[in-house]
């Protein structure tokens, strides 16, 4: 959103599932801006049981010079106003290309290939698996910049959790202008302040 002139937000849109680290990951995204002298915010909107949807966090940051007054940032991720989508399962990031908050003209699109099947999927008299193949063709046509991999299976090579490879695919993008050490920092910050995911 444009709060006033000469001043654009940066715009994040996080799917996550529940125990995925989500709200980690949009937290660590506010002290990363924070740090840098952004003005941000996160909200989110809770998915529902059963695998039908994931929760969605927004994280929204704008720098504004010293002594302006607070920028007036948006709830929720508005369809075509996306800078970075990150889902963490395939199907999310089909339902993030099918809600419009990704778009060729301005998304950068970071997806995890993993798939944890959804109610109608699991419930299907035959195959009713969604192809897998059809939703990484529809990424990669949706985006400005598609960064897929299977950060699942990364973050338990690694062992980890599937947020911090997530985070780090954002460092990696270069879509936010901020440096890797600014990542790990606000990484580090964060894990000081947080004992459990």
């Amino acid at each position: 959103m444009n709060s006033s002139p000469g001043n654009t937000s940066i715009n994040i849109a996080i799917l996550a599932m529940g125990g995925e680290g989500g709200g980690v990951l949009a937290d660590w995204i506010i002290d990363l801006a924070e740090s840098a002298g952004y003005r941000a915010q996160a909200t989110s909107v809770p998915g529902v049981a059963q695998r039908t949807g994931a929760t969605i966090y927004y994280v929204e940051m704008m720098q504004c010079p010293a002594g302006s007054p607070e920028p007036v940032l948006a709830l929720a991720p508005f369809p075509g106003d996306v800078d970075v989508v990150i889902a963490s399962e395939l199907m999310e990031a089909g339902r993030a290309i099918q809600r419009g908050l990704v778009t060729p003209e301005r998304t950068t699109f970071i997806a995890s290939t993993n798939r944890v099947y959804s109610m109608t999927e699991k419930t299907a008299m035959a195959d009713g698996r969604v192809d897998a193949q059809r939703l990484l063709e529809s990424g990669k046509a949706a985006a400005r910049q598609w960064i897929c991999a299977d950060f699942s299976r990364a973050a338990e090579q690694t062992g980890s959790v599937i947020s911090a490879v997530l985070f780090g695919a954002l460092c990696a993008s270069g879509r936010l202008p901020f440096g890797r050490a600014a990542f790990e920092a606000a990484r580090a910050c964060r894990a000081g302040r947080v004992t459990a995911w």
